[in-house]
């Protein structure tokens, strides 16, 4: 059998190892503490479970969807203009995602052509680089560095790179560095696009969960910004609804047409009783959305403040539900701590370097457990004394 080329460029990656890893220790009859893959684990709120059941006991909401319902586009339009600020047409300027891990699969292919250029963070979320790499793109890894609050940098990005790029891939809060972007990046984001006629994807999956009191809006709400790009937003984490995979492309009319065409030759459009769940979630009670951020802080709190104790230190993170920390000393690289780390206590961290050369020395913590299974991944770390070891 011969296969595509294309999966050459994809090899096992570290949550498959890591997943593997756990299965054997579990098998064992070990104690595992999986804190990698950021699944969330607080359910929906009642009255979105509520209506996602009464509309699954409907025998009519089982015919194919084939594309939003026009009740669900005008919600998520007066969504965006009560929560952000922002007003958008809900026919052509809103279009459903299968989650936002869909969207970023398949938009590049709306936009580039082999051998364009593609902007993306380093480190990033792993599908940023690859929906680009699987349309034939041709990567430009733009780094976030600690020293720079781990914001991009536009005037390290090389003239001739800028003249050749067709999309940017941005996202603030960022996962996995947590970092908040201020008002002036935007700003200059906006004018970087237009000078270079590159166009804007921002994802936004992470706006709710912003701690200390502190608030964060929306890509869409800076002045030309619409002119240039979309955002990505979804619901998986603001409203605990990350397997009904409900998340969405707003913002420039004619990026979410050809989003929209594609989507039309590939799927037949999301579940109706997700829909209405959906509807359910950004119009009814948003009480949960506190509820849901006050928990991942406290989480946060202890996690951070657990290890520090034990001789890890590590900075709270201002949003997200991750948190980024440097390896301790001692160590040739994250994987080789991540490894070791999982062998010797049974917690399990995602390395740095799965999201790129610029996560090297780092590891991503996920805040997907609950806070006694938080305590115990302390105990155990420091039980097993591989912060002293080394």
């Amino acid at each position: 059998m011969e296969f595509s080329k294309r999966m050459d460029q994809f090899g096992e990656g570290i949550f498959s190892k890591l997943a593997k890893l756990r299965r054997e220790k579990t098998a064992k009859g070990e104690d595992v503490i999986d804190l990698s893959i950021g699944a969330p684990n607080i359910p929906p709120a009642p009255h979105i479970i509520q209506a996602l059941t009464d509309a699954a006991r409907e025998p009519g909401n089982y015919i194919y969807a084939i594309s939003d319902q026009l009740a669900l586009l005008k919600a998520v339009s007066q969504w965006y203009q009560n929560r952000y600020g922002v007003l958008l047409d809900p026919e052509s300027q809103i279009c459903s995602l299968l989650g936002s891990q869909e969207g970023l699969s398949h938009i590049a292919m709306t936009i580039v052509n082999e051998g364009d250029v593609v902007l993306v963070p380093d480190p990033c979320y792993p599908i940023f680089g690859d929906g680009p790499r699987l349309a034939g793109a041709e990567l430009y890894f733009m780094p976030q560095k600690k020293e720079h609050g781990y914001l991009i940098q536009f005037s390290h990005i090389p003239e001739d790179i800028a003249k050749r790029a067709k999309l940017m891939v941005v996202s603030y809060p960022n996962n996995p560095t947590t970092a908040v972007a201020p008002d002036s990046f935007y700003r200059e984001l906006v004018a970087f696009a237009k000078k270079y006629d590159i166009i804007v994807l921002h994802d936004n999956a992470y706006s709710e969960l912003v701690f200390d009191g502190k608030r964060c809006g929306s890509f869409l709400s800076y002045p030309g910004a619409i002119d240039v790009g979309v955002e990505f937003n979804s619901l998986s984490k603001t409203y605990g609804l990350a397997g009904a995979r409900v998340g969405f492309c707003l913002g420039n009319a004619q990026v979410v047409s050809r989003l929209k065409t594609l989507k039309s030759n590939m799927d037949y459009g999301m579940f109706l009783p997700i829909q209405q769940a959906a509807i359910a979630a950004i119009t009814g009670d948003q009480s949960c959305v506190s509820e849901t951020r006050q928990a991942y802080e406290l989480r946060r709190n202890l996690i951070c403040d657990g290890f520090t104790s034990i001789g890890w230190p590590m900075e709270k993170p201002a949003a997200t539900m991750f948190i980024w920390a440097k390896i301790p000393d001692g160590f040739p690289s994250s994987e080789a701590f991540v490894m070791e780390l999982a062998e010797k206590s049974g917690v399990i961290v995602t390395p740095g370097s799965a999201f790129g050369s610029s996560g090297e020395g780092y590891v991503r913590l996920a805040m997907v457990q609950g806070e006694d299974e938080i305590r115990s991944a302390v105990q155990a770390v420091d039980r097993c004394g591989i912060l002293r070891e080394h």
